[in-house]
């Protein structure tokens, strides 16, 4: 897969980008060399995204502040959530304390009196309107897209009002970075301010920045107190491949790249300090279909071949083990999605059943005639599956289906493309199925809704920026994310999630193929206390807000 993706998956983009052609020495990489560890106090990160342009512009999702994760080291959110665990209270961060009213339409935050900004000026409530009014005033920086209303201050309370229920939006809205009034007030466009020196009220301030290595240094007055990692040191490399040599060599101890032999590439070079691990959230990848395109407007095709796709094997072949593998035919994640699913789905599974498909098949007017399996109209059943290439991952997971769906005599080719051309014809529904993602959030709502939601349906030549790229139209699951997102009650919401799931289930619009990881590979040799599976405080991919968590929890490894 390629850095091209939508914004809110930028992080997990980057990090499955597939190792590039040798480009021969570098000055990219130049920061590799220089030493880090819990005795001078350095941690050092890396990622393979190529020389960077000094932009600390935390709003830009393609700011270097953004593509290398440390603008959530200098701007802190309002509360801090976990992508892994949803439904998990958030930890109060710059708010000590928030309330939503019954509908979710008006949140109360009350600020911390202890938060300041780097250069010692008070963090107040006027900083948090600010920032949420420059999010309404310019919707380029409302990555989003939260409909704001009413914003006000009362006293060291900040208001928000919305003429909609936002619970489908509020860990959104309180994971908010605040930026300061007092600098922000005087810029001209916000929108392409590159905001060279950053000043937030995290623990870190920028020391210095190249295009290949950018470095972070404590705030020796942080108001949360002091911290043990005193600088971050960032690498950009040029490929996957020169980070992965880096990891291995020890010379970066935190990043998120995909190696397809990771346990050779990576464990066994330090078998007791290198670890990884790939935790997944609430977004996952799959097959979308375009369904204007017959025959697959016909749900029984769609399903028949959910019902033969072997996600085992993409998940040991395609995704190297490190994607978690989707086991539930809704393609909720699990454990993160368990308390979602619905009953009749609690023990379901996506184990492969040929003959339950054949029957499907058969049931819905499909014949099998000399292997080869005609429509109701008797034409021969043949798609071409389409996705860029070099992305190694999504064409072998192509593969893996086309052999999948061969049991039913479904004839299926691969064509790769350039990823600007791949890009434009999905939006535009120029293809037959393609291996996509979704978005991600605080609940399955933001995967379905951009699978199914009629609001984002658009015609066949019409681009379609935002989701619903398959076409999908079903009046019920527009319906149903309606109610979901406007729901007062959690009986409205359990009733709509349940509608959803068997529509994905029953009509398969998608074939989930995989989860959508927010994982992150390691070293335990200078740090300790990151996040693992025991411990799941936090995602441990360091371009998620959440990294500032992880990084006031490390401390010097014992010697």
């Amino acid at each position: 897969m390629s850095a091209r993706r939508h914004p809110a998956l930028r992080a997990l983009s980057l990090a499955t980008v597939v190792v590039a052609l040798a480009t021969g020495c570098s000055s990219a990489n130049s920061g590799a060399n220089k030493g880090g560890g819990a005795a001078s106090g350095v941690l050092t990160l890396g990622k393979p995204d190529g020389p960077q342009t000094n932009n600390s512009n935390p709003f830009l999702s393609t700011s270097a502040g953004a593509t290398l994760g440390y603008r959530f080291m200098i701007y802190e959110p309002l509360a801090m959530t976990n992508q892994i665990r949803p439904a998990d209270k958030a930890d109060p961060w710059l708010a000590s304390d928030w309330k939503w009213d019954l509908n979710f339409t008006k949140v109360t935050f009350t600020l911390d009196d202890k938060a300041k900004w780097a250069d010692g000026k008070p963090l107040t409530a006027e900083d948090v309107a600010y920032t949420f009014e420059l999010l309404k005033k310019h919707p380029a920086l409302n990555g989003n897209g939260i409909p704001f209303d009413g914003i006000s201050v009362q006293g060291k309370k900040v208001v928000l009002t919305f003429q909609d229920s936002q619970y489908v939006n509020q860990n959104k809205i309180i994971q908010q970075f605040i930026v300061p009034k007092h600098i922000w007030k005087d810029v001209k466009d916000p929108e392409t301010w590159p905001n060279r020196t950053p000043v937030g009220s995290g623990p870190y301030k920028l020391k210095t920045f190249t295009p290949q290595t950018t470095t972070l240094t404590a705030t020796p007055t942080y108001w949360k107190g002091a911290t043990k990692v005193k600088e971050l040191r960032y690498t950009a490399y040029n490929d996957n491949s020169a980070a992965t040599t880096a990891l291995a060599g020890g010379k970066v101890e935190w990043s998120f790249v995909f190696m397809p032999n990771y346990k050779q590439l990576f464990i066994s070079k330090d078998p007791k300090n290198h670890k990884l691990w790939f935790p997944s959230g609430l977004g996952i990848h799959g097959l979308w279909f375009n369904t204007a395109r017959k025959p697959f407007d016909n749900p029984a095709l769609r399903k028949a071949m959910a019902m033969v796709v072997d996600r085992n094997a993409i998940y040991t072949q395609a995704e190297a083990t490190l994607y978690p593998e989707i086991t539930n035919p809704t393609g909720i994640p699990l454990p993160a999605g368990e308390s979602f699913l619905a009953p009749e789905y609690k023990s379901a599974t996506t184990k492969p059943d040929v003959e339950g498909a054949k029957k499907v098949l058969a049931d819905a007017g499909f014949k099998l005639a000399g292997g080869v399996l005609k429509d109701p109209s008797g034409k021969p059943v043949k798609l071409t599956f389409t996705d860029p290439a070099g992305w190694n991952d999504y064409i072998t997971g192509l593969s893996i289906i086309k052999d999948n769906i061969k049991q039913l005599g479904i004839e299926a080719k691969v064509k790769t493309q350039t990823a600007e051309a791949w890009g434009a014809d999905v939006a535009n529904g120029n293809f037959d199925a393609t291996l996509h993602w979704t978005n991600s959030g605080a609940t399955p709502y933001d995967m379905y809704q951009n699978i199914m939601d009629g609001a984002l349906l658009q015609p066949i030549g019409k681009a379609s920026q935002i989701g619903n790229f398959g076409r999908f139209k079903n009046t019920e699951a527009t319906e149903a994310l309606k109610d979901f997102a406007s729901a007062t009650d959690d009986t409205a919401r359990i009733n709509a999630m349940n509608t959803l799931q068997k529509i994905m289930v029953e009509q398969a619009p998608m074939i989930p193929t995989a989860a959508a990881p927010i994982g992150a590979e390691y070293s335990t040799k200078n740090w300790v206390g990151w996040p693992t599976e025991a411990d799941p405080y936090a995602p441990p991919q360091h371009t998620q807000p959440s990294a500032l968590e992880i990084v006031l929890k490390l401390k010097p490894a014992k010697k």
